[in-house]
């Protein structure tokens, strides 16, 4: 795939997670969270965004995000689950976002706050005014995330190297 393709970084905070006396790692979703992660998958197939690969964190509440999305897409990508992803800060996050490979167009990352908000605001350096207004205003809530547009490799993306497109949250 020729470097000039645009090409689009989904952000997705997991799901809303339970708290049951388990280790942070192994927390399931709550109740809402399971309501809430199929509208996800439902509002990226209705926007047409059709990732072909997905780095979901190992901690079961993005596994259990992810599942529930999956099934909403118009065809699952291939999904790696990615140890890093865990606690992950915005630059670690972006150096798992740097091993994609050239043949993906569109990919989603299933992380935790305060990194996958992190990763947004610095990767979206223009955008639609009114998704950045409401990134500001409504943060990132479970469930929300933000898509992020350029073209080149993906080993070039950067901070202030994409568009903010889209933020979005089932909470609205």
């Amino acid at each position: 795939m020729s470097v000039d393709v645009p090409r689009s970084i989904v952000l997705l905070r997991h799901a809303k997670a339970d708290w049951p006396d388990v280790a942070d790692h192994e927390r399931p979703l709550a109740d809402r969270g399971r309501k809430d992660a199929p509208l996800v998958g439902e509002w990226l197939a209705s926007h047409g965004i059709t990732p072909g690969l997905t780095f979901c964190s190992t901690a079961a509440r993005t596994r259990e995000t992810w599942k529930l999305i999956a099934p909403r897409l118009p065809r699952r990508p291939r999904t790696v689950y990615e140890d890093r992803l865990y606690e992950a800060s915005p630059g670690e996050i972006i150096a798992v976002i740097n091993e994609t490979p050239d043949e993906v167009r569109d990919l989603l990352v299933v992380g935790h706050n305060p990194g996958i908000q992190g990763v947004a605001e610095h990767l979206a350096g223009s955008g639609d005014h009114e998704a950045g207004e409401h990134m500001s205003r409504h943060g990132f809530p479970t469930s929300a995330l933000a898509v992020i547009t350029f073209e080149g490799d993906w080993k070039a993306v950067e901070p202030g190297t994409g568009r903010l497109a889209h933020h979005w949250s089932p909470h609205e």
